[in-house]
């Protein structure tokens, strides 16, 4: 089992550690992270036309999304704390499927990923939407968060084909 993937946040005796990264190159690494939230038809007009009453859903979505980027590592246990140079954060609405895709796209140059940080920035964000508008419909889906793409450090370029 020699070249097996071994899970690095854990050490030899099993317990949880944070890796340490001191001797790794700093590279330039982004991370594409996708993700999806189902409505019904008349909650996505109401968000396309500014009828929700808490205000503009993907406007505070999108902020909430880089916020939560910024403090990934204070709700996930064993991130680092990055200083990342961009976060941009895009909603695609699909009228036929009565959905709303979101799209994080983190930077940094360092020693360590920013997969969490865009993962973590769609799933804010998709549940900012979800708060916002669960007064009029709660059986809103929030599904398929997924790294799409990442690239920097040794490992160099993941693209998720499914």
């Amino acid at each position: 089992m020699e070249n097996e993937p071994k899970l690095n946040h854990f050490d030899e005796n099993g317990k949880a550690i944070m890796v340490d990264v001191s001797e790794k190159e700093d590279t330039v690494r982004i991370a594409i992270a996708k993700g999806i939230v189902t409505m019904k038809r008349e909650t996505l007009a109401f968000i396309e036309n500014g009828e929700i009453g808490k205000g503009d859903v993907l406007g505070v979505a999108r902020v909430a999304g880089i916020m939560a980027a910024k403090k990934t590592y204070e709700i996930i246990p064993m991130c680092h704390p990055l200083m990342l140079s961009k976060c941009q954060v895009d909603f695609h609405i699909d009228t036929d499927k009565s959905q709303i895709n979101i799209e994080a796209i983190v930077k940094t140059t360092g020693k360590t990923g920013v997969e969490m940080e865009a993962l973590t920035a769609v799933s804010a964000a998709g549940l900012t939407i979800y708060d916002m508008c669960k007064a009029v419909d709660k059986e809103m889906i929030i599904e398929d968060i997924h790294l799409a793409k990442k690239t920097g450090g040794k490992s160099g370029i993941f693209i998720n084909e499914r």
